[in-house]
């Protein structure tokens, strides 16, 4: 994570540096904001990861004579049969959609999003898949 860190902090100088340029070049208040938000939140994640990295064990990243196996690993549980993501994704289409279109849309899609997250959130507590 050391190196993560570093990588924000250099980052952050970057936006910095942008942004001073960009607000006397532009005079526009709205992007010179922006980037000097984009500073802060650099900086934040920058402080974090350094802050953290001293807290913690070396990972492989920071050994340079490490290989990419060496952080290998475990990285979740995706589970291969399930139908929910796609509900999940019709639903959020049309919610987005309601916003083009009209909010109307929005009382159609908000089922099918529910309808979708139940039965994500409770797919291994019923039915075959059940595990407890």
């Amino acid at each position: 994570m050391k190196i993560q860190g570093k990588m924000f902090m250099w980052l952050s100088v970057f936006v910095l540096a942008m942004a001073v340029v960009y607000g006397v070049w532009s005079k526009e208040p709205a992007g010179t904001t922006a980037l000097f938000l984009a500073f802060g939140l650099c900086i934040m994640i920058g402080f974090y990861l350094g802050f953290t990295a001293r807290r913690v064990d070396a990972g492989a990243q920071d050994n340079k004579e490490a290989d990419v196996a060496d952080d290998a690993g475990e990285v979740g549980f995706f589970s291969p049969h399930s139908w929910q993501p796609l509900a999940l994704g019709i639903g959020g289409a049309l919610a987005f959609l309601s916003i083009a279109i009209g909010w109307w849309l929005l009382y159609f899609s908000a089922p099918i999003l529910m309808v979708g997250l139940y039965g994500w959130v409770f797919e291994y507590y019923r039915g075959e898949s059940r595990t407890q």
